[in-house]
């Protein structure tokens, strides 16, 4: 094979990216380069891979990394890399590669040459300072590792030549120690195995998941030795950007980025995953060109989310006997049990730093912090741009528990003279908010789930046009480049799923009445489960009616997510096997019984609007400020759910066909899009933002915006309710000249009618010809 001159960044712009799932059983650099004429046809301009480094053996997502200093070989290797990078410069196209640098992969310890060592040697390992190790955990200065079913599990463990064993699970054991009985030696070792159940762990770790253990990238030497491979990448003009995993988790995740800076170069592109609450901006002062787009995300789907929906689907959710007017409160209540107990262990390692910084010790400190936290609005809040958070926190919450003043003047000395304790409150704050709220309120709240997506506020019914307009001009000046994304691997349900569902916002009453009718001919164990997974089925449910046996073993799959991820009724540490039961035994009766045929009817009434309002949002995506992220497969319809549901393999030859025919109105959509931003670069990367207003009766419904002077976007939105009215006298003024639609080709110029605007498809997409 001929190896191609690699181009530089400058090169090659970044003005869009395709998100491409890699998998060593199903999807390899080979299977990637296969595809990359059809993502130079479709438009695309820069390949974007999952995480690439060598994972956890079979992991079906790569965030498991356990060698981050090679590339796996189950997905090809150095050399697989390699091929794939030139066969997509030698289409002019560039690549993006998601990092994960907050944690590795250490569920099994063969695994992890890095975790091993330290295992074997404890603080004398090359590699103790590589891990946040809590080594005043176990008085005896052992790693607590909770990896155990039960604390009786020891009496099983036996030795094996150099290796303690237990089952098939194996961890080192020091020279010298492997004498007497299994038990005998584990006590001898530099770790301390115990069952999970204690709720108790000696490092740090990715939220809640023990298998999952924080690096210390603090350290400028962990650094180094964690990004050698990524640095290659840039050194040879391997890739042109990376993704970076929730930065939010690092100690200091500033320092880092400004370091990534430093070794990928001021041209390199880099977004994070950063979760923006509603209220927050992205600090400004940070070395990258933006987040992965999850507050693009809220404003897109909010946009065709019609307000007028909100009482009657509210009231419908008070009938459950699920008061939503305390959600808030709800929400606090979750934030405070996830510090305390999810959390617990990181509380208390918080709480012995506190203590080992002030020397000072409280009753009512571990009470303290919980409530501090349900007051902090964001994941973290020590970015420079967030300065007044903690300060109003702790005033909030000393207003409301006075009684918690001492022990929170303990804590605040603590941030403010100890940079440990001020990190460890910052990494249980963001895990608190996560675990909280995006893994549990999101699986309660059944009012409109689409709105419970990552980076969503369901407080927040919608997103109005001036709010629309006055994000996007701010993202135009401020994040011109940052990503803009509609589906990720983490999102709860998929954009066309999603966009369905919001339709259930203009017919709230409908909705609420064959609910009604429904659990009445078919009870569930819970109304609010019900209530919640209805949404979803409706989301998914086949225009025909025709459930397969796959997409019942999906809605199955996604149940049991849900109940246990609500934790209202079961967990996954503790599941009751009963109600589960119930609920997989009812929704086995909706899809075969009388609700089916009546969810058919429905879907066959509003699934014409549930695909306009996709087009709209896939539109607007593809051409508002940023660079747009097309996830694998969603150029056409699209009925994912949850992860692992939305890593499903795509049928690219049905992909290939489509393209080639250009009949079908989302992958048209998205091809037109795609190619007018190639051909108009300036437009889309330093084109600013204006809104384009319209007139007539029927204004509120289509919501339009202009890219630099020569690109015009506009689609349609609450269409159901124009079912009977029609658009009337609307109308959309142009700016002067002649402009064609990519989409059908008509030329319109000057005020045009909104009903001739939109012939075939409830979109337009304008460019000004060049006279």
């Amino acid at each position: 094979m001929t190896t191609v001159t690699r181009p530089t960044t400058t090169t090659r712009p970044i003005l869009s990216t395709y998100r491409l799932q890699m998998r060593g059983d199903q999807f390899t650099f080979a299977d990637a380069e296969a595809l990359i004429d059809y993502l130079d046809d479709l438009g695309v301009s820069h390949v974007y891979l999952s995480p690439i480094l060598t994972a956890a053996k079979g992991s079906t997502h790569g965030y498991d990394v356990t060698d981050p200093t090679t590339v796996s070989p189950e997905l090809g290797g150095a050399d697989g890399l390699s091929r794939l990078a030139d066969a997509v410069h030698q289409r002019g196209m560039g690549m993006i590669v998601d990092i994960v640098p907050n944690h590795v992969g250490v569920d099994d310890p063969t695994q992890n040459a890095w975790w091993w060592d330290l295992l074997a040697h404890g603080r004398d390992s090359a590699y103790a300072p590589y891990f946040d190790v809590d080594w005043t955990l176990d008085p005896d200065g052992r790693i607590v590792l909770p990896v155990l079913g039960s604390d009786d599990d020891l009496d099983d463990l036996t030795v094996d030549g150099d290796v303690l064993r237990l089952g098939d699970r194996t961890w080192p054991l020091a020279t010298g120690t492997g004498s007497g009985s299994g038990r005998d030696a584990h006590d001898r070792q530099h770790y301390k195995l115990i069952s999970w159940r204690h709720n108790v762990c000696g490092y740090r770790r990715f939220f809640s998941i023990t298998s999952l253990a924080g690096l210390r990238q603090e350290d400028r030497a962990v650094f180094d030795a964690t990004h050698v491979e990524v640095k290659r990448w840039f050194d040879e003009g391997i890739v042109d950007g990376i993704r970076i995993d929730h930065p939010d988790g690092l100690t200091n995740p500033t320092l880092y980025l400004q370091w990534l800076r430093e070794l990928t170069g001021p041209d390199a592109w880099i977004v994070i995953e950063k979760i923006l609450a509603v209220t927050e901006p992205l600090d400004p002062t940070l070395p990258v060109q933006g987040t992965t787009g999850y507050d693009v995300l809220r404003e897109v789907g909010g946009l065709f989310v019609d307000p007028t929906g909100r009482r009657a689907l509210t009231e419908l959710v008070d009938t459950s006997g699920v008061d939503h007017g305390q959600m808030t409160t709800m929400a606090r209540e979750l934030k405070s049990r996830a510090v305390t107990d999810t959390l617990g262990s990181e509380l208390a390692r918080l709480c012995r730093t506190i203590v080992a910084a002030t020397g000072e010790d409280h009753p009512d400190l571990p009470d303290a912090v919980a409530a501090l936290l349900t007051h902090v609005g964001v994941y973290r809040s020590d970015y420079l741009s967030l300065s007044s958070i903690m300060p109003v926190a702790v005033a909030e919450t000393i207003s409301e528990a006075p009684e918690l003043d001492e022990a929170l003047a303990i804590v605040t000395a603590a941030v403010a003279t100890s940079p440990e304790a001020a990190a460890r409150l910052q990494q249980l704050s963001g895990a608190a908010t996560a675990k909280s709220m995006e893994d549990c309120l999101f699986y309660r709240d059944a009012r409109l789930v689409s709105l419970n997506e990552v980076g969503g506020e369901p407080e927040w019914f919608g997103v109005g046009k001036a709010e629309f307009h006055d994000r996007n001009a701010v993202r135009a000046k401020l994040w011109p480049s940052a990503m803009t994304t509609l589906t990720t691997h983490d999102t709860k349900r998929g954009e066309d799923v999603r966009a369905r569902i919001g339709v259930l916002s203009q017919v709230p009453s409908l909705w609420g009445e064959l609910v009604g009718a429904w659990l009445a001919a078919t009870p569930a164990p819970d109304t609010g489960t019900a209530l919640f997974l209805l949404q979803n089925v409706f989301g998914v449910w086949p225009v025909t009616g025709h459930v397969t046996q796959e997409l019942r073993d999906r809605l199955h799959a996604y149940a049991e997510k849900a109940m246990r991820e609500a934790a209202t009724h079961t967990t996954w540490n503790d599941p009751d096997g009963d109600f589960e039961s119930a609920v997989h035994a009812w929704l086995d009766a909706v899809v075969d019984g009388p609700v089916a045929t009546e969810l058919t009817s429905l879907v066959g009434r509003l699934d014409e609007y549930g695909r306009n309002d996709a087009l709209g949002q896939k539109l607007f995506q593809l051409t508002l400020p940023g660079v747009p992220d097309v996830y694998q497969g969603t150029e056409l319809w699209e009925d994912s759910l949850v992860d692992p549901d939305n890593r499903r393999p795509v049928d690219y030859a049905m992909h290939r066909q489509a393209l080639n025919t250009r009949d079908h109105n989302k992958l048209r959509v998205t091809a037109a899009a795609l190619h007018l931003r190639r051909e108009r670069p300036d437009t889309f990367v330093s084109g600013g933002y204006r809104p384009v207003l319209t007139d007539g009766a029927a204004r509120e419904h289509v919501v339009a915006f202009q890219r630099g002077d020569d690109v015009v976007v506009a689609a349609s939105r609450w269409t159901v309710r124009l079912a009977e009215s029609g658009w009337g006298d609307t109308t959309l003024n142009l700016p002067a000249g002649r402009w064609t639609d990519r989409l059908t080709d008509r030329e319109f110029t000057g005020r045009v009618a909104i009903a001739d605007l939109y012939g075939d498809l409830p979109v337009a997409l304008l460019e000004r010809n060049v006279d």
